[in-house]
């Protein structure tokens, strides 16, 4: 069962699902799911949905193995962590800068892992595809709950080499998990520095893949 609240992701907004290629298997599905915008989210649903369906038995360890690999090829990771931190990204270390985005990942996996516990019926669809400036999309879906209820999921997303790949999530439509993240990270390094933020993340990740 994956309830409204379980949208929240990054401590934000989670990504949702998409009724395209629901059978096929999480690897098969992924496979087709680099050539555009609504194949990418389509590979990315299919295994998100999979692993719904198997939640209880994989527990959130087993969820974090599953979706790694997915997750980690769908969203532009490296570019989010970047525009998050902001112009301070600059003044960093690539060491620094290499565990912000690797201490991200992981915790936007986590949390992933952690809120897809469960499945109760949810059917999901893409409602439009839309061009955002000269080289972005953005993909609009919605989750309809058990309940019948839409849940609105936009995702802006960028052409990484031949990859289209997720670079923010719009809650309900507006709410971006980009901008709530860099004010969260703004937060972190004003009072404690990249070393704080970088705690910060890797400390979610734990508590999120403990279980707590």
């Amino acid at each position: 069962m994956v309830p409204r609240k379980k949208f929240h992701a990054f401590g934000g907004s989670i990504a949702a699902l998409l009724l395209a290629s629901m059978t096929l298997p999480p690897v098969a599905a992924y496979a087709q799911a680099a050539d555009s915008p609504e194949t990418t989210i389509s590979g990315l649903n299919a295994t998100l949905l999979s692993t719904m369906k198997q939640a209880q038995a994989l527990g959130v360890a087993g969820r974090y193995q599953a979706l790694t690999p997915v997750l980690s090829k769908t969203y532009d990771t490296p570019l989010m962590a970047r525009l998050a931190v902001g112009q301070t990204w600059g003044s960093l270390q690539p060491d620094q800068q290499a565990q912000i985005t690797d201490s991200f990942r992981r915790m936007m996996i986590a949390t992933y892992a952690k809120r897809f516990d469960g499945f109760s019926g949810e059917s999901f669809q893409i409602v439009e595809i839309s061009n955002r400036g000269t080289a972005d999309k953005m993909v609009k879906t919605q989750i309809i709950q058990s309940n019948g209820k839409p849940i609105a999921i936009n995702y802006l997303m960028r052409k990484s080499g031949p990859e289209w790949k997720i670079v923010d999530v719009y809650l309900d439509g507006t709410i971006s998990e980009l901008a709530s993240r860099r004010a969260e990270f703004s937060t972190i390094l004003q009072s404690g520095g990249p070393d704080a933020l970088i705690a910060s993340l890797k400390k979610q990740g734990d508590k999120l893949l403990s279980g707590s």
